[in-house]
Formats: structure tokens, sequence, C-alpha cells
């Protein structure tokens, strides 16, 4: 599907959800989300809908969301997403909804990237204090969802200097969750963990230095290894005598 084709679908599911009729906009995604549509037309079909009443909206995204397809988590992102501006609680409130619905790590993922993740380049502060009750939150999905948007933050920053401080303190942030210990979750984390060390190497390096020096630290080998990924291979070698 090209983007011009996806601009007037999203135009047409605007419109019928503006005058209410949900199940008629649901009946023009059925076949959109029963083939294999790029992300990017389902994103711009989403985000059609920011505009719209809310109301109408999240009935249509609760239709959607029943039907757990990895396209309609997409669509339903996308226009969380666009929400961010006008209902930021409310958008994170569903967000976590659906992430806790979908019951799989692309539902959390595809989430991450499209509220959270945003939210953070967007509303620094405002998103990070949401975020710190999804760093216990007792769904796995939700806790990995953390590590997500800090994935999608730190790709966006592209490890420019100006934006090192934010970094910091994205790495302090996460610090409680270095001991994660359900895999789902931890994965999330390590991914986080393994974009920020890309681009900021110098903060990561003794950030993990200092959570592995504690002999009472109890972590995943698997979090440390992608934290790992992309580091200089000096500062591999340095964290690595520490292990042993």
């Amino acid at each position: 599907m090209k983007t011009s084709e996806a601009k007037i679908i999203g135009q047409n599911l605007a419109n019928l959800v503006r005058t209410g009729e949900i199940e008629a906009g649901y009946t023009l995604l059925i076949p959109i989300l029963s083939q294999r549509t790029p992300f990017s037309a389902l994103g711009q079909i989403g985000s059609s809908l920011g505009e719209c009443p809310l109301d109408s909206v999240n009935n249509l995204l609760e239709r959607l969301a029943a039907d757990k397809t990895m396209g309609g988590w997409v669509v339903i992102g996308s226009a969380l997403g666009s929400q961010l501006d006008r209902d930021f609680e409310g958008a994170f409130d569903r967000c976590r909804g659906y992430i806790v619905a979908s019951d799989v790590w692309c539902g959390a993922d595809i989430q991450g990237e499209r509220v959270p993740g945003p939210a953070l380049v967007y509303k620094f502060q405002h998103a990070l204090n949401r975020l710190t009750t999804w760093r216990d939150d007792p769904n796995r999905w939700v806790r990995r969802t953390v590590g997500v948007s800090v994935h999608y933050w730190t790709k966006r920053s592209r490890g420019k200097d100006e934006y090192a401080d934010l970094a910091k303190e994205l790495l302090t942030f996460l610090s409680p969750m270095f001991t994660e210990w359900k895999l789902d979750a931890a994965k999330g984390i390590g991914w986080g963990l393994k974009t920020l060390g890309k681009y900021y190497p110098e903060l990561v390096t003794p950030w993990l230095i200092e959570r592995i020096s504690d002999p009472q630290r109890r972590y995943r080998t698997l979090v440390l290894r992608k934290a790992m990924t992309y580091l200089p291979d000096d500062q591999k070698d340095e964290i690595l005598r520490k292990v042993s």
C-alpha cells in the first residue's frame, strides 16, 4: 500500500469516526488488517484519527483490540500517539491497558515505539514521571515497554552531546530495572541499554561497571550482554574483567 492510498483510507476512516459510524470504520479496516500491510501505512491510518472525538476513536480502538492483530496494534498505537497533545494522561493509561491486553512482545514493542517513546522525545520529564509506575508494574510486558521507550528516545537523540544529561537521567531511571528477572521484560530493558550503549558508550560503561561490581546484585547475563553489544572492545574487556 502506498502512502497516498493510506492517506485516503485514513481520511475516510476519520470521517466515519467523526460521525460515530464505528462499525463502518471497523469494517473499512478489516481487509487492511487481514493482509500484510506495511507498518508505515498503518501508522498513517491510525494517526489520521488525531483530530476525531476521543470517545469515538477510543470505541474504535477497543473494537480493534478485541481482534488482537499485529496490524491492529499499529493502528491503535499510532492513534494513541496522536492523542498525546490533548490527553497525555489518558493516552498513557489506554496504552498500558492495550499492552496488557495484547499479552505478547509485539504488542508491547509496537505501543512503546508509538506512545511512551515519542512522549519522551517531545515531553521528556512529563513522560519519565509517567513511566515511573511502569518500572514496577506487575505486568512484565508493561515493564518491557519501559526499555523499548528508552530505545526509541535514544535512537532519536543519535548521541548528540546536547542530550547527554538526559541520557544520564535515563540510566539513573533504569537502575532499579537492571535486576529485572522476567525474561520478556529483561529483553526490553536490555534493548534500551543496548541503544544507549551505541550512542552514549562513555556513560553506559561506568554505569554497568558500578552495577556488576556489587556482589549482592543479581542480574541476568542477557541484560549485560545486550547492553555491551555496541561498546568499544576496550570497554567490553574492562567490563568482562569485572565479571570474572
